[in-house]
Order: C-alpha cells, then sequence, then structure tokens
C-alpha cells in the first residue's frame, strides 16, 4: 500500500479546496441537486445515502495513498459547489512524492460551471503538483464523447495524445457493463507556465 499523500487547503479567490471530509456530505448533496443536465458522462451521487458511499470510497482511497479528493467550496458564497481530485498517483518506490498525477473526478453545481470556479481550481492543483511536488506531468482524461469535456481541456493549453479504446467501465447510467473509449489529455512540466498564464487569463 502506497503513504496517504497529505495536501493542505488550496485557496483562491473564487474557490477554496478543502480536503475531503464527512462533514462535506450534505454541502456535496445540495450541490448536487442543482441543475444535473451535464452529469451525463460522471457520477454525481444525488441522494445523501449514495454521497455516504461516495464520501467514503474517496476517503478509502486516500487512506490507500492513490487519491486526493477535495470538495470546492465557493469563496463568496461559502457553499459546498463541487468535488475534484488528484487520482492515479505514480511513485517511484523509493520517493514518497509523485512524479505524474492525473487531475480528475471533476464536478460543480450548475451554477458554478463555465465560471473562474473552475479555472481557479485546476490552477491551484496544477499549481500544487508542479510546484510542490515537482511532478513531470499531469493527465487529464474523459469520455470521447465528452465533447464539452474536451473542449474544456484543450482550451487550457492540454495536449490531446489520442483515444485509448475500450479504457474503462463507462459511467454513463444504463451503460455499468460497458467500457467507455478515453480521451487522454495531458500537461507536462515545460508546458506548464504557458498553461499556468491562460488559467490566470480566465480568472481575472
Amino acid at each position: 500500500m502506497a503513504a496517504k499523500l497529505t495536501v493542505p487547503i488550496l485557496v483562491g479567490t473564487r474557490v477554496r479546496l478543502e480536503p475531503l471530509e464527512p462533514s462535506h456530505v450534505d454541502g456535496l448533496v445540495g450541490a448536487a441537486n442543482g441543475d444535473r443536465s451535464s452529469y451525463g458522462y460522471m457520477i454525481v451521487p444525488p441522494t445523501r445515502d449514495e454521497m455516504v458511499a461516495y464520501v467514503d470510497d474517496l476517503l478509502g482511497q486516500h487512506e490507500d495513498g492513490v487519491s486526493v479528493p477535495f470538495a470546492q467550496v465557493s469563496v463568496e458564497s461559502q457553499r459546498v459547489v463541487g468535488a475534484t481530485r488528484f487520482m492515479t498517483i505514480r511513485r517511484r518506490e523509493e520517493e514518497s512524492t509523485p512524479y505524474a498525477v492525473e487531475i480528475g473526478g471533476t464536478w460543480l453545481t450548475g451554477s458554478a460551471q463555465r465560471t473562474a470556479v473552475n479555472s481557479e481550481a485546476k490552477l491551484l492543483l496544477f499549481t500544487y503538483a508542479f510546484e510542490t511536488w515537482g511532478v513531470g506531468r499531469v493527465d487529464l482524461k474523459g469520455d470521447a464523447r465528452n465533447t464539452r469535456s474536451r473542449t474544456a481541456m484543450a482550451r487550457i493549453g492540454a495536449t490531446f495524445e489520442g483515444v485509448l479504446r475500450e479504457w474503462q467501465p463507462s459511467m454513463v447510467a444504463g451503460e455499468e457493463d460497458l467500457l467507455r473509449d478515453t480521451a487522454m489529455y495531458s500537461v507536462v512540466a515545460n508546458e506548464w507556465p504557458t498553461v499556468r498564464s491562460t488559467l490566470e487569463m480566465k480568472i481575472i
């Protein structure tokens, strides 16, 4: 089992990323029950019981050292507006910090989508990954059919690397027994300054 990674609260001007705790459950349920029309390609539990199980699973992954989950909290309203996490964490056996990670598992309540909240959350996560952990690469990925998500990844300057066919279980309702094609994107260390500038401009 890999060692658990601890990340502090990451604070911006629009969003605060708080390490996920059971106390976030009710806020997450409220966030999940806004406009749900954009959740077709992801799992966003709508009920409290399902959200408790979702949070418990993420906290278990954190204990196992394979994920670092956060609640996204609006600085303006002080309300939970979604979740995100570091995942697919890769480390050399002798090192405590990663050489590469994925930013994923991200969802926002409807009213926070397409706002500076998402851009700033990405900026906070990328900054921590590249400038504190010193990773060489950050992955982003999504269902190949999710053009909205893919457009967002491309707009921040992530490089499209191709589609991995039948890569992982589908998260679409009714496709629980099917595998999905996954579109892969990445940002590597020498691209980070440009991506950082792009994200900073989206927050202004």
